[in-house]
């Protein structure tokens, strides 16, 4: 197999083969991407025998994904900063440079890289739209914290036309996130499969609707996380060892390379879970005697991820059956 690495921008693609080293700079656009086979026909490359290699961009390489599945192409998209980690000591940055290294990244990887499942329109959609939830949500809490800090500053006047103006946004933002959160709820009872997993983790205390939406997502509905424990460090709750020799000897702790927004949530979830669930309450006060709150709360947020994936591989709803001893 020989392996493409590609730089993705906005406007361009940098298309590389190290192998060759061969390299083309196209827009990233259909126009494009007839230039791309038109070249690879000339240098005697055939597309379904290569696997593209690029990075995630957050959406400016969806179009090129369209293309390379329409065309029968493999590709795989590896985090960026898994990539910038491998390229040892660098002195010098382009895209062209980018996607030499990617496609060297490639050939490195041989072993381990595997090609990317199709895109799931549902998850892209779902995806987009708690990202655009995110955005209406930060704004709308920017506009109470300046209506609250113009009270406190010049208390309640009736002429305040920035309060004035704060408050309307506040109350059209709340409107579109109810008209979001509509559109996300009918994404997932529009999947069958997603409905009743969704379902499923929202029965467990403490796993809201957020939350709920939140797993689906970015777990292509259970099927990009097999593992529980690999989902785990994604969030970042499994703590990792910092020892060397005899001289090192830190505490384990959680690595900061996690998914931030996913373990924020979570952490809510875990909060919410010990008030209204007995057992996780009566977990929580038993470690409490021994151990510090934040560490108990983050083995809450491993034991909610370890609830839903077992649940969900079973196909049942979350039944409450702890009994406190006496």
């Amino acid at each position: 197999m020989l392996f493409l690495g590609v730089d993705v921008s906005k406007l361009t693609l940098d298309i590389c083969c190290a192998d060759q080293n061969l390299h083309i700079k196209i827009d990233n656009c259909p126009k494009g991407f007839c230039v791309l086979k038109k070249w690879c026909k000339t240098n005697e490359i055939d597309l379904k025998g290569t696997l593209m290699v690029m990075e995630y961009t957050g959406g400016y390489e969806y179009r090129f994904l369209q293309f390379c599945e329409s065309s029968f192409i493999s590709y795989c998209r590896i985090p960026g900063l898994e990539i910038k980690q491998s390229m040892g000591m660098t002195r010098s940055k382009s895209d062209r440079a980018d996607a030499f290294r990617i496609g060297e990244y490639g050939e490195e990887k041989i072993k381990k890289l595997t090609p990317s499942k199709p895109l799931d329109k549902n998850i892209l959609e779902l995806k987009q739209l708690l990202s655009f939830r995110k955005r209406i949500v930060r704004e709308k809490a920017g506009l109470e914290s300046t209506v609250k800090e113009r009270k406190h500053m010049y208390g309640s006047k009736k002429k305040d036309m920035v309060a004035h103006i704060a408050r309307a946004k506040i109350k059209a933002n709340g409107e579109y996130i109810l008209r979001v959160e509509q559109e996300i709820m009918q994404v997932i009872r529009g999947n069958e499969a997603m409905w009743l997993n969704y379902r499923i983790i929202t029965s467990i205390k403490g796993i809201g609707p957020v939350n709920g939406w939140m797993t689906i997502a970015y777990t292509e509905n259970f099927t990009s996380f097999t593992d529980t424990r690999k989902y785990a460090v994604y969030v970042g709750v499994i703590p990792f060892s910092h020892t060397s020799g005899t001289s090192i000897k830190k505490r384990t702790k959680v690595s900061h390379l996690a998914h931030k927004e996913l373990k924020q949530e979570l952490n809510q979830a875990a909060k919410t879970a010990i008030q209204h669930d007995p057992e996780l309450r009566a977990y929580a006060e038993r470690k409490l005697k021994n151990k510090c709150y934040p560490l108990v709360l983050n083995n809450v947020k491993f034991k909610l991820i370890l609830r839903m994936f077992s649940l969900v591989k079973r196909g049942e709803k979350y039944v409450e059956s702890y009994r406190r001893a006496a």
